[in-house]
């Protein structure tokens, strides 16, 4: 009798990923994402080489740029970008030649990508947790589709001048038919892997880049048949997104929009910590960040919520490694903690306990089953 073959090991995955932890909380979220990958790949199920870059207002104080060119290469080469958070009050000054935000912005032009995604999600166990009635937010599932490389925050001309004694400023709002049409195949194409409705946001009755932007919508919902597509005025869409948002399945809209209305989105998941984001181009490499800012009044204390950078993990796992069971298993380790009552402070009842910033990423690793 001979012994029985062991099965062949398959090698796991190799994947490299940037780190961009930034200012304010950036670092202090950033370290539990970081630990639950390691987790992951504790499992086996692939291998992270893990690089941690400059960026933002940290970036700026140590090189005069909020976008090194050490950074760029990194993440270039990267197969993915997991960013914290950039700005505070130290480089505010709207005068500023280097601003953090600059480096976000060319960060996304630089790498491509021009479809930022934001799902919001009700949590049951914060449906006490936001201001609306329970009735209201239960049930809540969408994901608002922002194009993120046009409109106002790139067009040209841009600044401000000074004339006969008045200051004068100008924006440019300018998008191309192409711009337009590739945001709206990725609501498309993401509406028939969920519920099959596309709402496109607009400003059709006033603005001329709205008026283009619905009609094309209207041109390519002839190639998704199987999808519903409808329409609504920005000013509407503020307005619904708080009085019946489950009526809501992917929005699609411009740059300026989608960066508005997916904060006040933030509501009906009981806190702006609690929301990820992908931002995602034609290939699989992507940046992934929480959708709250650096909050600086509370960093380094360690009460920032870090399920935002934790599910903003699970996305890269799911878009950029493609990854999808270890996607599932990260948000549902996520739910399973609320479910557990474990909160931090922004998502907790007022005087009630909750954990510390890497305590709460310690409860999630620990319902991690991969």
């Amino acid at each position: 009798m001979t012994a029985a073959t062991p099965p062949a090991v398959t090698p796991s995955a190799t994947f490299t990923l940037t780190l961009l932890p930034g200012d304010g909380i950036g670092p202090e979220v950033i370290a539990e994402g970081l630990k639950v990958l390691r987790a992951i790949e504790h499992k086996g199920i692939a291998t992270f080489q893990v690089r941690e870059a400059l960026f933002g207002g940290a970036a700026i104080d140590a090189t005069g740029s909020a976008l090194p060119d050490q950074t760029l290469r990194l993440c270039l080469e990267s197969d993915a970008v997991l960013l914290g958070a950039v700005g505070g009050p130290k480089w505010d000054n709207p005068r500023a030649t280097v601003r953090p935000e600059q480096g976000l912005l060319s960060l996304r032009k630089q790498l491509e990508v021009f479809a930022n995604l934001r799902p919001v999600r009700a949590w049951e166990p914060l449906l006490d947790a936001t201001p609306l009635k329970r009735d209201i937010v239960s049930g809540t599932d969408l994901v608002v589709v922002r194009e993120l490389t046009g409109g106002l925050y790139f067009g040209q001309p841009r600044g401000r001048r000074e004339e006969n004694g008045t200051t004068h400023v100008v924006d440019t709002l300018t998008y191309s038919a192409p711009e337009i049409t590739r945001i709206l195949h990725v609501a498309f194409r993401l509406a028939r892997e969920r519920r099959s409705k596309v709402t496109s946001v607009d400003k059709a009755n006033v603005l001329t880049s709205s008026a283009l932007w619905r009609e094309l919508a209207i041109d390519i919902s002839k190639e998704y048949p199987d999808v519903t597509l409808d329409h609504i005025l920005v000013d509407s869409a503020a307005m619904q997104l708080i009085k019946t948002p489950t009526r809501f399945d992917v929005l699609v809209m411009e740059n300026l929009f989608g960066d508005i209305l997916s904060d006040e989105a933030s509501v009906l998941a009981g806190s702006l910590g609690m929301l990820p984001s992908a931002s995602l181009g034609e290939g699989t490499r992507g940046i992934y960040e929480p959708v709250h800012g650096s909050a600086p009044d509370i960093a380094g204390q360690s009460l920032a919520n870090p399920l935002g950078t934790i599910l903003s993990l699970a996305l890269m796992l799911r878009h950029s490694f493609e990854l999808e069971d270890t996607a599932r298993a990260v948000e549902t380790a996520v739910e399973q903690t609320l479910d557990a009552g474990y909160r931090t402070r922004d998502i907790a009842a007022a005087d009630a306990p909750f954990l510390k910033t890497h305590e709460m990423g310690d409860e999630v690793v620990r319902r991690l089953v991969l």
